[in-house]
């Protein structure tokens, strides 16, 4: 097991949508997301090496994976991952956070996955919002589970800090009617 990152604090969100937009009633969609909010070891130059952040994102998944996953009610049949960056950071350091080592956690805190994680990365100061991408675990092209979970942090990230993410969903988006995607063949 990696070293545990410096972690400020965390958070559980969880949204739970009864209807859609215009108040039509769809079976109950529960969506969570665990985010910890900890120290960017790299922040204030350039690293060729991102190891530590590697570690960052390996000690964290298992973390914050079991906490989303056993908040659901239903099991997870989306997931979608995020690393909000604080200004002395670089973009590439939430991409360290989040890719080489946070998928497999997050995959066996649901049973597997097949499909991608999609994932967002960005820059920012204080209370800025991050766009959680979310799919279905397993089919990487299922039009109604594409979707997106907004979340953000009052307090971070401060400049030395990176907000990690990680969401999932126990149902695609209320009354989807784009389609179900291609069919394989």
């Amino acid at each position: 097991m990696p070293a545990s990152p410096l972690v400020r604090k965390t958070l559980l969100i969880r949204e739970t949508v009864t209807s859609d937009a215009f108040g039509e009633p769809c079976a109950p969609i529960t969506r969570i997301a665990a985010l910890a909010v900890v120290a960017n070891p790299l922040a204030g130059r350039f690293h060729a090496d991102l190891t530590p952040l590697f570690e960052i994102g390996a000690a964290l998944g298992e973390r914050l994976a079991a906490e989303a996953a056993a908040a659901l009610p239903g099991p997870a049949i989306s997931y979608g991952k995020a690393a909000l960056v604080g200004v002395n950071g670089d973009l590439e350091h939430g991409g360290a956070c989040i890719h080489p080592r946070l998928g497999a956690p997050m995959r066996a805190a649901v049973g597997g996955g097949a499909a991608l994680i999609p994932s967002n990365a960005k820059l920012a100061a204080l209370g800025a919002p991050i766009d959680i991408p979310l799919g279905h675990k397993d089919d990487a092209w299922s039009f109604p589970h594409f979707d997106t979970l907004t979340v953000m942090v009052a307090d971070a990230p401060r400049p030395d800090e990176i907000v990690v993410c990680v969401a999932y969903a126990d149902g695609p988006r209320p009354h989807p009617r784009v389609g179900a995607g291609p069919v394989a063949g």
